[in-house]
């Protein structure tokens, strides 16, 4: 799309996208180029800097809030009041200084065309490396599963209670799905527990509990040659940890503990608490919470605490998955 409210230029430039078998459409304010991309899916705009109303830098900021793929060739007729590294600073894809050459145009629209081929190329290998990592996950997920039929669900639903509290602090999207991983796999390590152990409906003893509280250390030990981009082993190891250093495997305490690690320990007391184990039947939700409302800033983060308790008591979340 060509922004420009010089008639004569916009027909020009429209002129030689036509020639070059380009679809493009013309606009000649910023209202009208907002217009245009709602209804069209543009890549690319190239956009006068100067012009009536709202600048052609306001315009690219506006439509990268909404549309960040698109593309933008900032061009003006006055270069010398702006600086190449500026405009590429606020976000454009180039700069060209009018008056300019349709064949530099081209060079310009051709290697931005490139850019966008490669980093779709890119995209697609991120996508496939990220669905390996969910398969294996899942897989890891399931296998326990099938071990110990009585926490089946439990990494689940642990995990979705997990990211609505990091959503409810408002954790960043690539944090919340980190997390999100980190959950579905925090209890791998008890993969190398005795089924009886896992399932045994009576009181565990010394030795036994101490067999339960090796599965942090185990699961970090699976996951940690894994190639996450996110520190999941680490978050696995951490998820018993306690503020005061009272958790376990390493005592850790407040700030040593991973974020995601304090999140993933909010959501597995609750979860554990108010479904059935072996050893007693499920305890009614405000147990859970009371659990952690009386522990809040000594064992558990204030600040997960009340977004849990929030979720759990004022916005209807739904532990059933």
């Amino acid at each position: 799309m060509v922004v420009d409210d010089d008639e004569a230029i916009r027909r020009v430039i429209r002129t030689y996208l036509q020639m070059r078998r380009f679809s493009h459409f013309g606009a000649g304010n910023a209202l009208e180029a907002l217009q245009v991309l709602v209804h069209e899916n543009i890549d690319l705009v190239i956009s006068d800097i100067e012009m009536r109303g709202v600048s052609g830098i306001d315009l690219m900021q506006q439509v990268r809030s909404k549309y960040p793929l698109v593309s933008f060739i900032i061009m003006t007729g006055y270069a010398p009041e702006y600086s190449y590294e500026d405009i590429i600073a606020v976000g454009a894809s180039d700069f060209i200084a009018k008056p300019f050459s349709m064949g530099e145009l081209n060079a310009k629209i051709l290697r931005i065309s490139r850019e966008k081929n490669i980093i779709g190329q890119l995209q697609q290998s991120l996508n496939r490396v990220n669905e390996l990592l969910e398969n294996t996950v899942g897989a890891l997920g399931s296998t326990l599963e099938k071990r110990d039929p009585y926490t089946a669900g439990h990494q689940k639903r642990v995990g979705h209670l997990a990211c609505a509290i990091a959503q409810e602090i408002g954790l960043s999207a690539e944090k919340i799905e980190g997390l999100r991983i980190a959950a579905f796999v925090h209890d791998i390590g008890k993969i190398s527990v005795p089924t009886d152990v896992l399932a045994k409906p009576g009181k565990l003893s010394k030795a036994e509990m101490d067999l339960i509280r090796v599965h942090s250390q185990n699961g970090y030990d699976i996951l940690k040659n894994i190639a996450f981009p996110w520190p999941i082993a680490e978050i696995v190891l951490q998820h018993h940890e306690r503020l005061n250093g009272s958790g376990y495997p390493q005592g850790l305490i407040g700030q040593e503990i991973l974020f995601e690690a304090k999140i993933i320990g909010v959501a597995d007391v609750i979860e554990a608490m108010s479904s059935h184990r072996p050893y007693r039947p499920a305890l009614d939700l405000s147990m859970g919470m009371k659990e952690i409302y009386q522990n809040k800033n000594v064992l558990y983060d204030e600040k997960i605490v009340d977004a849990c308790i929030r979720l759990l008591t004022e916005k209807d979340y739904n532990f059933e998955i």
